[in-house]
């Protein structure tokens, strides 16, 4: 049977929020990160570098491996999707904004399912509000409007999602399939046709973007679960066809992941304290500020968790949080993307928090994040004013350090961005401590503007800085300045797939593995910290010019070494 509900809401408190305002907000924190930039170290420029590569591959058959090419990553879908979209604007769209476009998409569909899958969620008869004596609860289709606007909210305020949501990479893919696997789920009693599509595409979409292990396991704990929470309307046949459609999908994950060799989970628990320690500190600021809320949720509806034969609503999203939460405590390698996968269903348990509040702790909630993100965009205004200008001092001074060779320029567009949100979020405050005091959503309002406005920010104010310290366009203007631009090729010995991506994107230099007798005039050499996995170029061939280090990074050293003439190759002593 269905426990009583902990939500308490009424009519009044699911007032709809205005979808300008929702759509605006989305806008504003989508374009920022993905316009006027150049591509970061190391995973952003690294895949970059493997779809330019499949654009301009003249055999079909490199497309079906390109982890060959300069990428580690296993994962198909999201290079196949960069490449196609570089070749169709080829020639009339800057390459590395082209292949932006469908990452904003998957940006953007990420935060449409999430809304989706929390509007069906809410629906559900074990998710709704306690029924008044006299009238006056929240009806159903409002109450789950309201729920997935404050899912949608939570997503945006998440801390981890910033950076990771605006790179070409595929751990943006993965997450865009995990949500619409959510949303596909999620709508299963309601839309059974485009729901189960959703699903089987979700499932073999996160498969093809490098999880197939999360896929897998997701996949088999779905199926278990749509045999025994049963949620309403799914009974008979409707049960039979969800359950077959679920099993032909994880089939398909499961072939392609084997054929593929993509099962390479190595699950281990840490033993040592700083491991743990790690983990933690990235679960704390990863899903910050949305986690406590997550953790109200839990304890609030304990006893629908406890019970779950019908709560599909809090099933499903515990179970999506819980898969790459366990990928993060037992594995090892890229937490914090492993970790990305999590937010669609934090956001939906966040959501879930919102009906049993009282109204001391949205006070608290509006009080802090007013006081934290005011603060944030404070201390970012005077650092840039400070860069700009020489005062104060001392962040000059700070900025001057880390970043060595860096010159702050006035950008009229950024700047008028910046200001603009700004004052939307001086609006914000305003109407939040004037107006909708009795809105579920209101406690999440604010900290979604307040990421979305830090985020802004950092990306029009200090965009010009983040491109200097994250990219490699600086150090490749050095090596352009001593090599020039007449050279055909360039030998490159100990580089990185993202320091060679920069070569070929930067210099527009055709990069070749070195040779004897060489054939390209000169020869690039990461000689900084990281283990030497080759010998020295030898010196009958080669003559050593110069070191270049990238300005904010002391560990990456390009070594430059020119050819030696033919004559003097001719007279040099042979080495043994």
């Amino acid at each position: 049977m269905n426990l009583p509900s902990p939500a308490l809401v009424a009519q009044s408190a699911v007032r709809r929020l205005p979808r300008w305002a929702l759509l605006l907000l989305c806008a504003a924190y989508i374009v920022p990160g993905y316009v006027g930039r150049n591509p970061w170290r190391s995973t952003d420029i690294t895949a970059f570098g493997v779809m330019r590569e499949l654009a301009a591959a003249p055999d079909w058959l490199a497309w079906l491996a390109p982890a060959r090419m300069t990428s580690g990553d296993a994962a198909l879908l999201p290079y196949w999707i960069g490449a196609w979209v570089l070749r169709v604007t080829h020639g009339w769209l800057a390459p590395e904004l082209a292949v932006r476009l469908p990452f904003m998409l998957m940006l953007a569909g990420t935060l449409a399912a999430v809304w989706g899958a929390v509007a069906h969620l809410a629906r559900h008869a074990s998710a709704q509000p306690v029924a008044f004596a006299f009238g006056g609860e929240a009806d159903p289709k409002s109450y789950a409007r309201a729920l997935a606007d404050g899912a949608l909210l939570a997503l945006i305020a998440t801390f981890g999602l910033a950076q990771l949501a605006h790179e070409t990479t595929p751990a943006l893919a993965q997450l865009f399939c995990i949500a619409l696997l959510f949303y596909g789920l999620a709508a299963l009693p309601f839309r059974l046709g485009a729901a189960l599509a959703a699903a089987a595409l979700g499932l073999i979409g996160l498969t093809l973007s490098g999880a197939g292990g999360t896929a897998l396991i997701i996949g088999a704990l779905v199926s278990a679960g749509v045999l025994r929470v049963r949620p309403e309307q799914m009974t008979g046949r409707r049960r039979a066809v969800v359950f077959m459609t679920l099993l032909i999908a994880i089939a398909i994950c499961a072939l392609l992941t084997w054929r593929l060799d993509w099962w390479h989970w190595r699950l281990e628990l840490p033993t040592r304290w700083v491991a743990w320690r790690d983990r933690i500190k990235l679960l704390v600021w990863f899903t910050w500020p949305v986690w406590p809320l997550v953790l109200w949720t839990l304890w609030r509806w304990r006893r629908q968790i406890l019970a779950p034969h019908h709560n599909w609503h809090l099933a499903l999203p515990v179970l999506l949080v819980c898969v790459p939460l366990l990928s993060v405590i037992f594995g090892d390698g890229a937490l914090d993307r492993r970790l990305l996968l999590a937010l669609p269903g934090v956001a939906a348990l966040a959501a879930f928090a919102l009906p049993t509040f009282k109204r001391g702790g949205a006070a608290f909630i509006d009080s802090f994040t007013v006081l934290f993100f005011t603060g944030w965009a404070i201390f970012i205004w005077l650092m840039w004013l400070a860069t700009l200008t020489g005062f104060p001092r001392q962040p000059a001074a700070n900025v001057a350090r880390l970043a060595p060779g860096f010159h702050q320029e006035w950008q009229w567009p950024g700047f008028v961005a910046a200001l603009a949100g700004t004052l939307a979020w001086v609006w914000i405050v305003r109407w939040r401590a004037g107006r909708h005091r009795a809105a579920l959503w209101k406690s999440l309002v604010l900290p979604a503007a307040g990421a979305t406005l830090c985020w802004l920010l950092l990306m029009t104010l200090w965009l010009p800085a983040f491109d200097y310290a994250r990219g490699y366009a600086a150090q490749m203007r050095q090596v352009r300045a001593v090599i020039g631009d007449g050279a055909p090729c360039v030998h490159v010995q100990n580089l990185t797939s993202a320091q060679i991506a920069a070569l070929r994107f930067h210099g527009n230099w055709t990069t070749v593995r070195p040779s004897a007798p060489p054939v390209c005039p000169w020869l690039l050499r990461d000689t900084s910290v990281r283990p030497k996995f080759e010998a020295a170029p030898p010196s009958q061939f080669w003559q050593r010019v110069t070191d270049i280090r990238r300005p904010t990074d002391k560990n990456e050293t390009l070594t430059i070494y020119r050819r030696k003439a033919e004559d003097a190759v001719l007279d040099a002593p042979a080495e043994n």
